[in-house]
């Protein structure tokens, strides 16, 4: 990637990686072979309840610019994470010592500029449609910290908060990324945040409200709607993923890492490396070739209207 050709602004994200462990919360499994920790709605892990905001089959009227009946839950994850938000208390969003990223912190610097450059993308497609975007910000964290919907821990991965509208991301999962998932390259990093920050989008719009009542009205769908929320946040990181390709910020072979990430992080992937099986049943995030062809879908198009992932059947989603 290009760093220098994404667009900047000020204040989008907290560093809370010196402020010491967060104290507080419950327990969590995380995801297998990672540390057992506390929080909820991260990365979807195989065969848990969802921690995951998820689109309903509840008819939408035209919200914004997306059609789009969605999101359940609480928190909106990259992976499968067998705990839910819920089982959390809410102790705010706290967790000290937020201060701005050091200007010779490499990895601190590339998260605060792709999240820049995705919230200023966000900014003009709702401006387009006559509509005003409220930012998100990005926390990061080592360890553990508060969120505005209970405690959240590295062990979940990349997880957004609808209580305090926040994305929350600890670093060390790029690592696992590129180890653990196959996934390596800065575009797949650029992936995560950008899904991440798809969520924010849906809570903008009002979209994870109306799922979540959705999914109250009929516990029997919520692994269905966690799979369509979740394909729309890939989706929509596509529709970010081309405006940085027509800005040129995109090398080649960027794409490929994408698409290589949204297919590690896949149900039937994670499964069958930690089940030795594969069952959809359990699903709450959709499968490889699910979660690349959405991404792809909102690459190829540019076009948010193209993520509608509701009104999809779901046997061509």
């Amino acid at each position: 990637m290009k760093l220098g050709r994404l667009r900047r602004r000020s204040g989008g994200v907290i560093d809370r990686r010196g402020a010491g462990p967060a104290g507080g919360g419950g327990g969590l499994e995380g995801l297998p072979g990672f540390p057992t920790g506390g929080r909820g709605g991260g990365l979807p892990i195989p065969g848990g309840s969802r921690g995951g905001i998820g689109i309903g089959g509840i008819l939408l009227v035209l919200v914004l610019l997306f059609v789009l009946p969605r999101c359940l839950g609480s928190g909106g994850s990259l992976i499968p994470n067998p705990g839910a938000v819920e089982g959390f208390p809410d102790i705010g969003s706290g967790g000290g010592g937020a201060t701005e990223v050091d200007p010779t912190d490499p990895t601190g610097q590339f998260v605060d500029a792709v999240q820049d450059d995705i919230q200023v993308t966000w900014q003009e497609e709702f401006q387009r449609a006559g509509k005003t975007y409220q930012p998100t910000r990005v926390v990061l964290f080592r360890g553990s910290t508060r969120t505005g919907c209970g405690l959240g821990t590295a062990q979940t991965g990349p997880f957004y908060c609808p209580l305090d509208q926040r994305v929350y991301l600890d670093a060390s999962f790029f690592r696992e990324l590129e180890r653990r998932f196959g996934a390596p390259g800065d575009f797949a990093q650029a992936y995560v945040i950008a899904h991440e920050i798809g969520h924010h989008v849906q809570t903008v719009l009002g979209i994870s409200q109306q799922v979540t009542q959705a999914s109250q009205q009929d516990p029997s769908r919520q692994n269905e709607l966690s799979i369509r929320q979740e394909l729309q946040a890939d989706c929509l990181a596509g529709v970010w993923a081309r405006s940085a390709d027509t800005r040129g910020v995109l090398d080649q072979g960027d794409l490929e890492e994408g698409i290589g990430a949204a297919a590690a992080v896949g149900d039937d992937r994670i499964q069958a490396s930690v089940n030795g099986r594969i069952e959809p049943e359990s699903w709450t995030h959709g499968s490889a070739e699910q979660r690349t062809r959405w991404f792809q879908r909102g690459f190829e198009t540019g076009n948010p209207d193209a993520c509608d992932t509701f009104s999809v059947p779901a046997d061509q989603l």
